[in-house]
């Protein structure tokens, strides 16, 4: 009677945290069939266009640049990027020198895009694929202009090259 109310216990603990921690859980890669991590779900906002004021001001303050990651659910690229982001390897990277937020793009190839605005603000007029990855500076500029629209093959990209990719935009001059 104790384990059953003790496991219990534990997976609302669990869920709890996951739940206020805004992180999405991870299928892994033995359990996807993919030899990357999975994110079960990409988050969406309420205010895409506030988390991103509110991550430039974090950034402006902390002398670190945003991660912005515009992506969807329906998108196994999107997915796998946001996988290998919580990873611990990432996670470490990324709280050194970003601050990071998601933001839903829904399907703007198809005409069903969200939150569009927010990559036009950075001079970014089209987004040809699903996820895109801008690297703003605190005060506002892109750092990867010609990288940003490229991540559409993320899926398929290593854990290494996404990781050096990432390093590299977090040192580079503007």
């Amino acid at each position: 009677m104790i384990r059953p109310a003790l496991t219990l216990s534990a997976a609302i603990v669990l869920s709890v945290c996951i739940f206020a921690s805004g992180h999405r859980l991870l299928a892994e890669p033995e359990d996807s069939g993919h030899d990357y991590p999975e994110a079960a779900s990409y988050l969406v906002s309420d205010d895409a266009a506030a988390d991103v004021d509110a991550a430039l001001q974090r950034a402006a303050a902390n002398e670190k640049r945003v991660l912005l990651v515009m992506g969807a659910n329906w998108c196994h690229d999107s997915r796998a990027l946001a996988g290998w982001l919580e990873t611990d390897r990432f996670a470490q990277m990324i709280a050194a020198n970003y601050e990071l937020v998601f933001v839903n793009v829904g399907r703007p190839q198809s005409g069903d895009g969200h939150n569009l605005g927010i990559a036009r603000r950075y001079g970014i007029e089209d987004l040809p694929g699903t996820p895109n990855v801008l690297v703003i500076t605190g005060g506002g500029e892109l750092v990867n202009r010609e990288t940003a629209t490229t991540w559409k093959n993320a899926a398929s990209r290593s854990e290494d090259e996404i990781f050096e990719e990432l390093v590299s935009l977090a040192q580079k001059a503007v």
